[in-house]
């Protein structure tokens, strides 16, 4: 029964969107923007990408289910899905029985005529993604098959794969996963090179380990077009036992961080100067997004199930900090959702909640209003510009972050402290000022401001309990808002 409601619905809602609408890569393939900060296709067009987790869908989700959940996560503004194509587990197996590969990493056997074998299905879903303007972030090969991944293997992997998907237009390639950038580099050069090879057409990152950054290890590669870093699961202070840190204590949930130390500074306007000698970011500035913060409804730290769970307010805080440090965009994660999780399987990292029942949470119903937000200005015209906070700025959850372009500003204030904002540092004389809540997209406007240096802007909830606003302010002249505007919404 199951099956044929998923069926039902999905069916509905893929005609209901995909019979006229454009298709993101209808304004060309993606690059990286002139400034070199951002994602736009070949026309100009700002892309901003939302991406969610959805690791195990090749493996998990039959058909019916790939166009349920694709159909939803196009109705909620995602347009990127993050996916292991080869899990940590060898052999890799998909919901039909079908594998993937063998020992000697030989890809002829699975994919015969006649047989909807592991490909296949991995074909289709790339192919309902476009139909609802997805693109697919490939993670070829998931790190903890690096021992079994020789050079040799990679290049072979690299063509294959290659070649089966160079002319989509909604791919997106990903090396690495979840591992340090140093274990198994000769592989991992050699499977993005071949990759390279045979489709130069798409883009290409690398995920790395928990609290580390790619652009640690792969900015200067010729192969790479955007860093990607994971701010992980961990809450200030919750070191677990990490041996080589590779970050200063007690700021794991720092995920601005991560930004500036890709942009080669430290988050307020100095020099990075890295804190043990050793991860130095080589080469040019490239553009940089949070690949996996902390996903919804998983424990703090990852195994300790009895911990407190990451909520709503913590996903939108690690999203709001990274995009306005300035990030490209933001993937959204839930523990559920990544594992595809279902009644009668043993879920990892205590994940009870099925999947279908995770597309309600307020988290993941949250993040499109942040893409909403973002394509209402011209915002990879802008960047971030901590001197447009007057007052002291704090540190760990009182931390304000602001972006800005020449007419626009926005302030990300998760604890809902007052605080002073220069507003000369925009254009015009007279700013129309409006408060957003991230939590629901609601917007009311605060009026018509004179440009001062130090405005002072208090907000109506309570310290720390779920506070957290977006101040804008735009040059009077400009109309990127209106005046009566009450939602901000895709």
């Amino acid at each position: 029964m199951k099956r044929i409601i998923f069926a039902a619905l999905a069916l509905a809602g893929l005609f209901a969107v995909t019979a006229t609408a454009q298709k993101p890569w209808d304004n060309g393939r993606l690059r990286v923007s002139d400034n070199r900060q951002y994602l736009v296709h070949e026309n100009g067009t700002p892309f901003f990408w939302l991406g969610n987790t959805a690791w195990l869908m090749p493996e998990r989700l039959n058909r019916d289910e790939v166009e349920f959940y694709l159909t939803r996560e196009h109705e909620q503004g995602y347009n990127v899905e993050q996916v292991q194509v080869l899990d940590s587990n060898y052999p890799t197996f998909n919901v039909f029985g079908q594998q993937a590969f063998d020992e000697s990493f030989d890809f002829t056997p699975y994919t015969k005529p006649g047989v909807y074998g592991y490909w296949d299905h991995l074909d289709y879903i790339v192919d309902m993604a476009a139909r609802q303007g997805i693109y697919i972030a490939m993670d070829c090969i998931w790190g903890g098959q690096i021992n079994r991944l020789t050079p040799e293997r990679a290049r072979k992997y690299g063509h294959f794969i290659g070649r089966r998907y160079k002319d989509k237009p909604n791919i997106i390639w990903m090396i690495g996963g979840d591992i340090m950038g140093d274990k198994g580099m000769e592989s991992w050069d050699a499977l993005a090179r071949a990759i390279k090879e045979v489709d130069s057409g798409h883009l290409m990152t690398f995920h790395p380990r928990g609290r580390t950054t790619s652009a640690w290890w792969y900015n200067d590669r010729e192969w790479l077009d955007f860093n990607m870093f994971q701010s992980g699961h961990r809450r200030y202070g919750q070191r677990n036992g990490d041996g080589d840190y590779t970050i200063r204590d007690n700021t794991e949930e720092d995920n601005w961080r991560y930004v500036a130390m890709s942009f080669g500074d430290d988050g307020n306007g100095g020099t990075r100067k890295d804190t043990d000698g050793k991860y130095h970011v080589k080469g040019p500035m490239k553009p940089v997004i949070d690949g996996e913060p902390s996903y919804e409804d998983i424990p703090q730290g990852l195994h300790d199930f009895s911990a407190p769970r990451w909520q709503d307010y913590d996903v939108r805080r690690y999203a709001y900090w990274s995009v306005f440090a300035g990030s490209f965009g933001h993937t959204y994660g839930h523990n559920s959702i990544m594992q595809f999780m279902r009644p009668g399987v043993l879920g990892s990292f205590g994940a009870e909640k099925a999947w279908w029942d995770a597309l309600n949470d307020p988290g993941y119903q949250q993040m499109k209003y942040l893409k909403a937000l973002m394509l209402r200005v011209p915002f990879t015209d802008g960047r971030n510009d901590q001197s447009v906070i007057v007052s002291p700025n704090g540190e760990r959850y009182d931390r304000i972050i602001a972006t800005r372009g020449n007419d626009y500003l926005m302030v990300y204030n998760y604890s809902g402290k007052p605080m002073q904002i220069d507003l000369t540092k925009i254009s015009g004389r007279k700013k129309n000022v409006w408060v957003m809540n991230p939590a629901d997209g609601s917007v009311v406007f605060l009026g018509e401001y004179d440009s001062k240096k130090s405005v002072e802007f208090t907000f109506d909830g309570a310290y720390l309990r779920q506070s957290d606003r977006v101040l804008i302010a735009v040059d009077a002249d400009k109309n990127y808002f209106s005046k009566d505007i009450k939602t901000i919404d895709i």
